[in-house]
């Protein structure tokens, strides 16, 4: 469990290029996708570093 735990910040990153990826291929960019993608990239870092933080205690 603590290793899928480990990498859940670099999933949500993940999820977060998803978000501006797909819209950027399909030609369909907004400034609410861009924003979503930004917010779901920095609160990946962010889980990612507490995370990480709190399973090497």
């Amino acid at each position: 469990m603590n290793e899928l735990m480990k990498y859940l910040g670099v999933i949500i990153v993940i999820i977060g290029v998803a978000i501006l990826a797909i819209p950027q291929f399909l030609g369909s960019t907004t400034n609410t996708t861009l924003a979503t993608g930004l917010v779901v990239i920095i609160v990946g870092i962010i889980s990612y570093i507490l995370l990480n933080k709190r399973i090497q205690e």
